[in-house]
């Protein structure tokens, strides 16, 4: 990755199914340039899934964003601020996204932090809805699917 490829991004979650990209990057403002803020929605609902991410131009900002936002409220809701995961490093697991045809969810990676839930992080833990299996969780048994 060259110099001008470093992004300072920062995983925020927890947020209000009301906050919007802008005012999440409205929020964030005061630490430093925002380059970009984006709420993840969901792919078929639309709605937001509760979690987004914020680059800053500068890593003092990030830093600096982190220390004062994690645990802070925003909309009305106590976010949590961590340093995100790189996209080329799988998102701190095993691999990112796993899809099969249908509908993909976060798993063995995803996106930002290892302890995110179904939403990424640490190996299998999250599932393929495009599958004929229901992937396992954490270890657990396979459920099939039945129609």
């Amino acid at each position: 990755m060259a110099a001008a490829d470093v992004e300072f991004r920062c995983f925020v979650g927890g947020l209000a199914w009301a906050t919007t990209d802008r005012t999440l990057g409205n929020a964030f403002s005061q630490f430093g340039e925002v380059v970009d803020s984006k709420i993840v929605n969901d792919r078929e609902t639309g709605r937001s899934r509760g979690f987004g991410f914020v680059t800053f131009r500068e890593e003092h900002a990030l830093r600096e964003a982190i220390e004062g936002m994690n645990g802070q409220s925003l909309d009305g809701r106590n976010i949590t601020v961590n340093e995100a995961q790189s996209r080329a490093n799988g998102g701190g697991g095993g691999g990112g996204f796993r899809h099969s045809g249908g509908r993909r969810e976060g798993g063995g990676g995803g996106y930002g932090r290892r302890d995110s839930g179904p939403y990424g992080g640490g190996g299998g833990r999250g599932y393929d809805t495009g599958s004929p299996r229901y992937g396992s969780r954490a270890g657990g048994p396979d459920r099939k699917w039945r129609n």
